[in-house]
């Protein structure tokens, strides 16, 4: 829990992802081209990757990636980052979090 403590209260955005998943990319993509430049922990990649995914199953991500982060609250998976966008609430969540400034 450490670890996601430390990023999230750390940055604006954090997304917990792995490379090799399609919705993973696809809500990163969609986040960046906001402007905004989200931290990604790619837990494939990283050494304590499998118990930092436990830890977000336990916060509630089911399934646990895509897990967003947004202004150190967790937003959730790609389902509620896409209805997010599709409401028009995306954009000024990210500015609200000083994640983009225009």
């Amino acid at each position: 829990m450490a670890i996601i403590t430390a990023l999230v209260n750390e940055r604006p955005v954090v997304i917990f992802s792995k490379s090799s998943c399609c919705m993973c990319y696809t809500i990163k993509t969609l986040i960046s081209s906001f402007g905004a430049n989200p931290t990604v922990c790619e837990l494939d990649e990283h050494p304590e990757g499998k118990q930092i995914e436990k830890e977000l199953r336990g916060l509630g991500c089911k399934p646990s990636i895509p897990a967003v982060f947004i202004g150190e609250e967790l937003i959730g998976g790609a389902n509620e980052i896409m209805s997010l966008h599709l409401k028009g609430q995306l954009v000024p969540l990210l500015l609200k979090a000083n994640a983009i400034w225009v």
